[in-house]
């Protein structure tokens, strides 16, 4: 197959960003994260920084704990005033995901892409994971916070990260029958999680 997609969902502190890059790096192909935000924007006329808001409103907001707006792929006109709601900002960035699936390969971190791509025949979904005790080591290295702060965080966001993914998905986000491989970082090293993923690539598409 000529054009492949590997998403990477990942646990914080387990250091799924940083394998995504390694393998963008490795593969020469384009790394997305934050920069679908200013594609989504480009592509709507929306303001890049409502992008960058909207995963705070959402994570404020009761009815987002209630709730579910699974992802039908439709998008709402710039007449109504829904235009910019959070979930017509997911809309515009589910578009720019499925376009980049279509027109090139590359790497995809975060933003439920396995599951918006799930129907895509060239997508290799991966989620990357770690135990508590090695992503605080990593947190602490990096932030220089304490171990309770950190353990704080990571609980926070993995669990924001959770219900996103099921808001829009319907699913749960660490389940293993979502992705087509789930690698401990912790345990592998990152280097060994990236010939892993490209040794599939081979198996799979060559």
């Amino acid at each position: 197959m000529s054009k492949y997609v590997i998403t990477i969902a990942r646990g914080y502190g387990s250091g799924g960003r940083t394998v995504g890059k390694m393998l963008a790096e490795e593969l020469g192909i384009p790394y997305y994260d934050r920069e679908l935000l200013r594609l989504a924007s480009d592509d709507s006329g929306i303001n890049e920084e409502l992008f960058a808001k909207a995963d705070e409103k959402i994570k404020k907001s009761l009815l987002f704990r209630v709730a579910r707006r699974t992802y039908k792929g439709e998008l709402i006109p710039p007449d109504s005033d829904d235009f910019v709601s959070n979930d017509n900002l997911f809309n515009y960035q589910a578009k720019i995901i499925k376009e980049l699936a279509q027109e090139q390969s590359c790497v995809i971190v975060g933003r439920a892409a396995d599951y918006i791509l799930k129907d895509y025949d060239n997508v290799v979904k991966v989620f990357v994971h770690a135990p508590l005790k090695d992503c605080i080591k990593t947190l602490k290295d990096m932030t220089g916070k304490s171990e309770k702060e950190i353990e704080k965080m990571i609980s926070s966001i993995d669990k924001h990260r959770a219900e996103y993914y099921e808001y829009y998905t319907g699913r749960s986000w660490d389940d293993a029958k979502n992705y087509d491989l789930c690698l401990n970082s912790s345990r592998l090293g990152f280097d060994k999680c990236v010939e892993i993923v490209k040794s599939y690539l081979d198996i799979r598409f060559r």
